[in-house]
C-alpha cells in the first residue's frame, strides 16, 4: 500500500474531480497514476492554483536562471530554459514551508497545480535575458548606443514591451497549438510528468527532495569554487601546457596555453551543459576548436599566412578574423535549414496561426452578436463548444479574450511610441516588427511544439532579412532599425514559446490557464527588472562586452553578439571586404550549411539522427575563440557518460539536478564577482598556477 502525505486533507475531503484530458494518458499508458492514494480521477480539488508565494518562489528561482543565462550567453550564446530547475526546486521550498507555517504566513495545502503555477512563474522569469547576450550588445558594438548605464531608460522600456507581448501573444495561440493541434511539447510535458510525479505519493516527495538536494549540493560546489577563484587563480585556471612547456624548455606547449588558450578552466556551467548536451554537439564542438585553433590556426601562423591568433588587424588576417564569416554561415545556414526542411512544421505553425486569428475574429463577432441580439440559449451553447475545446475548465479558469486583445493593443501603442522617441524607428516599422513577432511566434511554438527546439536566432535574422532595406535617415538608423526589429521578434517569439510551453504543462497537470496567466504576469517584472539590471551589471564590470573594439579583451566569447553584430554589417551594406580565400570558405561552409541538416533529415534514418554531428556546433566553434570552453563541455559530456555506465538509475534522477545546480550556481558567482570587480576589490592575493607565476598573467 502507498504511503500517503502527512499534509493530505482528510479522507472525507476526497472528491471525484477529473482533471486531466485523455491526452494524459501517454503519461501512464493503462498504468494509473495515483495521488495520495486517489486515482487520476479522484484527486484533491485545490482551492488555489495561483498563490502568491508559488509565484514569487518561482520568481525567484527563475532570476537564479536568468543571471546564469546571462553568463552563458556572454560566454557562447546558449541559454537553459527554468521549467525543470523551476519545478523540484520550488516543491523543495514550498512543500516545507505549507507544513511548518501557519496559512496566514504562507502555510497550507501545496498541491501539484499550485506547484504547476510556480514552475510557470519560473520559466517566464528566467527567459528574459536572449536580447541582452546577443542583439542589444552588438547594438552597443557598432557605436548605435552610449552605454547601458546612460541606456537604462530605453533598455527597460524595451524590456518591458518584449515581456508583455509575449505574456498576451500566448493566449490565443494556446487555443490552437496547445488544445487543437495538442503537440507534444516534450520539455513542458517533462516538467508536467515530474510535478506529477513530485505529489503522487510520499516516496514521490522524497524522490523530489534528493533530486533539490543533489541540485543544493552542486550549487554550493560551483557557486563557493567559482567565489574563491576571484582570489585563487588556481581554482578558476590551471595552466597545465605552458608549466609542462616550460619544464621541458619546448616552446609551443607555452604557446598553446599562453597565445591559443588551451587550458584547463573550471568553468562549472559548461560542465553541466556537457552532462545534457548529446555527443553529436559536444564532439564536434570539441574537434573542430582542436583543429581550427590547434592545428590550421598555429600553422598558418607560423607560416606567416595569418598574423596573430586572435582579434580584427588591418595588417592581415588572424584565425578569428578569418573563421568568423565560415563559421557564421555554418551556424545561421544551417538553423535555417533544419527549420525549412521541417517544412511541414513550418506551414502548419503559419496557417494554425492565421486560422486562429481569422476564428478569433469570428468569435468575438459571434460574442458581439449574442450580447446585442439576445440568442436563444441553445444557440449561445452551441456557440460555446464551438469556442472552445476546453470542457475540464470552469468558465472562471479561463483567460477572458478581453484581457489578451486588450493588452496586446495597449503593448503595440506602448512599443510604437518608445521605438519612435528613443530608438528612432517609425511608427510603420515598429508596427511590422510587431507582427513580424507575432507570426514568428506561430513558427517557433510549432518547432518547440514537435521538436523541442526554440528556433529564436533564426527568428531574429528572419527580421533583420526584412529589415535589410527599410528607408532611414542615415547608415546608423538603418542598422539600429534592423537590429531592433530583430530584437523585439525574437524577444517576443522566444517569451511566447516558453509560456505556451507552460500552458502545456499546465493542461497535463490541470491547472487553471488563468492562474498561470497570474503568475506569468507577477513574474515578468521580476523578468524584466532582472535581465536589465544584470545587463547593466555585467557591462559596468566588463566593459569588453558593449566596447565597440573587437580586439578588446574579453572574459566573455561574445558569440552571439559577433553574429549578429556581423549579419547587420552585412545586411545593412557596411560590412568590410573579405580575402578572397576567406570568401572561398565561406562559401564552402555554406553549402556545408545547408546540406549537412538536409541530408541528416532526408537520407539518414531517424535512430541515427543522434549520432549525426551538429553542422552549427561546428560554427559556434568557428566563432569561439575560448577552446575552455568545449574543453569543459567534453569533460562534462565523458562524466556524464561514465556515470550512466556506472549507475543508470543514480544518472535518469539526479543527472539534471546537478546540471542545473553547476549552471545556477556560478552564475550567481558572476555576480558577486562583477560586483567586486566594480567596487575595485584586488582579485589573486596568490599568483599560484599563473602563467610565470606573475600577477599579470593571471586568468
Amino acid at each position: 500500500m502507498k504511503e500517503t502525505h502527512p499534509d493530505s486533507p482528510p479522507l472525507e475531503e476526497k472528491i471525484e474531480y477529473n482533471v486531466y484530458r485523455d491526452n494524459a494518458s501517454s503519461f501512464n499508458d493503462d498504468k494509473q497514476v495515483v495521488v495520495d492514494d486517489t486515482p487520476i480521477g479522484q484527486q484533491f480539488v485545490e482551492e488555489f492554483h495561483f498563490t502568491w508565494r508559488a509565484s514569487i518562489v518561482g520568481s525567484l528561482l527563475g532570476c537564479l536562471v536568468a543571471a546564469s543565462n546571462t553568463y552563458l550567453g556572454l560566454k557562447i550564446g546558449w541559454t537553459f530554459g527554468a521549467s525543470l530547475f523551476g519545478a523540484i526546486f520550488s516543491f523543495a521550498i514550498i512543500k516545507p514551508m505549507s507544513r511548518a507555517l501557519p496559512p496566514r504566513w504562507g502555510g497550507g495545502y501545496f498541491g501539484p497545480k499550485e506547484n504547476c503555477s510556480a514552475q510557470s512563474a519560473a520559466t517566464t522569469a528566467g527567459g528574459l535575458s536572449a536580447g541582452f547576450v546577443s542583439g542589444i550588445p552588438a547594438m552597443y558594438k557598432l557605436g548605435l548606443m552610449t552605454t547601458p548605464r546612460e541606456d537604462i531608460v530605453p533598455l527597460l522600456l524595451f524590456t518591458i514591451s518584449a515581456a508583455f507581448y509575449g505574456l498576451f501573444f500566448a493566449v490565443p495561440l494556446r487555443s490552437h497549438f496547445v488544445v487543437k493541434q495538442d503537440l507534444t511539447f516534450p520539455t513542458p510535458r517533462a516538467a508536467a510528468t515530474s510535478i506529477i510525479s513530485l505529489h503522487s505519493t510520499a516516496e514521490g516527495e522524497r524522490e523530489a527532495m534528493k533530486k533539490a538536494k543533489w541540485m543544493g549540493i552542486w550549487f554550493f560546489v560551483s557557486f563557493i569554487w567559482s567565489l574563491i577563484s576571484y582570489w585563487v587563480p588556481f581554482f578558476d585556471t590551471i595552466h597545465i601546457l605552458w608549466w609542462i612547456g616550460h619544464s621541458a624548455g619546448y616552446e609551443p606547449l607555452m604557446s598553446a596555453d599562453d597565445a591559443w588558450g588551451w587550458s584547463f578552466k573550471f568553468d562549472y556551467p559548461f560542465f553541466g551543459a556537457g552532462l545534457m548536451t548529446p555527443g553529436s554537439t559536444v564532439i564536434p564542438f570539441f574537434v573542430a576548436t582542436l583543429m581550427i585553433y590547434g592545428v590550421i590556426g598555429p600553422v598558418l601562423v607560423g607560416k606567416g599566412s595569418f598574423v596573430k591568433p586572435y582579434g580584427f588587424t588591418d595588417l592581415g588576417d588572424t584565425t578569428n578574423s578569418f573563421f568568423l564569416w565560415p563559421g557564421i554561415a555554418l551556424m545561421v545556414l544551417s538553423t535555417f535549414t533544419e527549420l525549412m526542411v521541417r517544412y511541414q512544421v513550418l506551414w502548419r505553425g503559419i496557417k494554425g496561426g492565421v486560422i486562429e486569428m481569422k476564428d478569433l475574429t469570428v468569435r468575438g463577432v459571434q460574442q458581439a452578436k449574442r450580447i446585442v441580439l439576445r440568442q436563444k440559449v441553445e444557440e449561445r451553447e452551441k456557440l460555446k463548444k464551438d469556442v472552445d475545446a476546453d470542457e475540464i475548465y470552469r468558465p472562471d479558469q479561463l483567460i477572458p479574450a478581453w484581457w489578451w486583445v486588450l493588452g496586446v493593443f495597449l503593448s503595440v501603442i506602448f512599443t510604437c511610441a518608445i521605438m519612435g522617441e528613443y530608438f528612432g524607428m517609425p511608427v510603420y516599422q515598429s508596427i511590422l516588427a510587431v507582427f513580424l513577432g507575432f507570426i514568428l511566434s506561430f513558427v517557433g511554438i510549432q518547432a518547440a511544439g514537435e521538436t523541442d527546439i526554440n528556433p529564436t536566432g533564426s527568428i531574429g535574422k528572419m527580421s533583420q532579412l526584412v529589415f535589410a532595406r527599410m528607408p532611414a535617415e542615415s547608415l546608423q538608423a538603418v542598422q539600429k532599425n534592423n537590429l531592433m526589429a530583430g530584437n523585439i521578434s525574437a524577444s517576443a517569439a522566444s517569451q511566447a514559446v516558453d509560456m505556451v510551453g507552460d500552458l502545456k504543462t499546465g493542461q497535463l497537470v490541470g491547472a487553471s490557464p488563468r492562474s498561470q496567466f497570474w503568475a506569468q504576469f507577477v513574474a515578468s517584472f521580476f523578468a524584466i527588472a532582472i535581465a536589465v539590471g544584470l545587463f547593466v551589471l555585467f557591462a559596468d564590470a566588463y566593459p569588453c562586452i558593449t566596447d565597440p573594439d573587437l580586439d578588446a579583451e574579453c572574459e566573455f566569447g561574445l558569440v552571439a553578439v559577433k553574429t549578429w553584430y556581423s549579419v547587420t554589417k552585412l545586411l545593412t551594406g557596411s560590412s568590410e571586404p573579405l580575402s578572397k580565400a576567406c570568401i572561398i570558405v565561406t562559401i564552402i561552409c555554406a553549402i556545408i550549411g545547408v546540406a549537412a541538416p538536409a541530408i541528416r533529415f532526408f537520407l539518414v534514418p531517424e535512430k541515427y539522427h543522434r549520432f549525426y554531428p551538429s553542422a552549427s556546433a561546428v560554427g559556434i566553434a568557428m566563432i569561439n575563440t575560448s577552446p575552455q570552453v568545449p574543453l569543459a563541455m567534453l569533460t562534462g559530456w565523458i562524466a556524464s557518460k561514465i556515470w550512466k555506465r556506472v549507475n543508470r538509475k543514480s544518472w535518469d534522477n539526479f543527472m539534471y539536478s546537478a546540471a542545473g545546480g553547476m549552471i545556477a550556481g556560478q552564475g550567481i558567482s558572476a555576480i558577486l564577482q562583477a560586483v567586486f570587480k566594480i567596487a575595485k576589490i584586488p582579485p589573486y592575493v596568490v599568483t599560484a598556477s599563473c602563467i610565470a607565476g606573475e600577477l599579470k598573467n593571471c586568468p
